[in-house]
């Protein structure tokens, strides 16, 4: 699984690496290194003690992950809508970046338990990837707004949502979990959720 899981990222990394080559773009540089780091992430990190064996686990994790490659350029292309978005894609990528590096070899894909991670993003949140998803695909709607666009984010955020409640109950079965809750009270948006 771990070898599998780093050859999609490479394939990811790679058409991200030949995007920014052709585009000299921030966005594209920000995607390499996210990308590099799941190859890395994914050779390196730790077993885990519980792994969850729902189907519904790994199809929410599958559509958290990759339903945003759904989303399409067609649409209504606003410039306040392309510069905001730009901005929210941008927070959204420097925002998945220091989460993965916070998560170490704690990474995973489907709900597991590989122990309790409390520096950067996750002293604010619970799951600060996920909402760096959120962050990344409102973005990118609003570069291009259709309905198309609109449904793949609401699928894909509630796929995000699921995958918290599973991701939960996995590791509420550890102690360092529940006093971790305890701190850091919102799992999502902070203030809110």
């Amino acid at each position: 699984m771990n070898l599998a899981g780093a050859a999609l990222a490479a394939w990811f990394a790679k058409a991200s690496i030949e995007y920014f080559v052709q585009t000299h773009r921030l966005i594209g540089g920000l995607f390499c290194v996210e990308q590099a780091w799941f190859v890395v992430a994914f050779l390196i990190r730790r077993p885990a003690s519980a792994v969850s064996q729902h189907l519904t686990s790994w199809l929410l994790a599958a559509g958290g992950t990759f339903g945003g490659l759904l989303l399409r350029p067609a649409g209504v292309h606003d410039i306040w809508g392309v510069r905001v978005g730009f901005v929210l894609q941008v927070a959204g990528l420097v925002l998945v970046i220091g989460s993965l590096m916070a998560l170490g070899r704690s990474f995973g894909f489907v709900a597991a338990d590989r122990g309790v991670v409390r520096r950067g993003p996750y002293a604010v949140i619970r799951h600060p990837v996920y909402a760096s998803y959120v962050l990344i695909q409102v973005g990118y709607l609003l570069q291009a707004v259709s309905w198309r666009n609109v449904a793949v984010v609401i699928c894909v955020t509630a796929c995000n949502i699921g995958r918290i409640s599973t991701e939960e109950k996995i590791l509420s079965g550890s102690a360092a979990y529940r006093n971790y809750r305890q701190v850091v009270r919102f799992r999502f948006v902070p203030g809110l959720w």
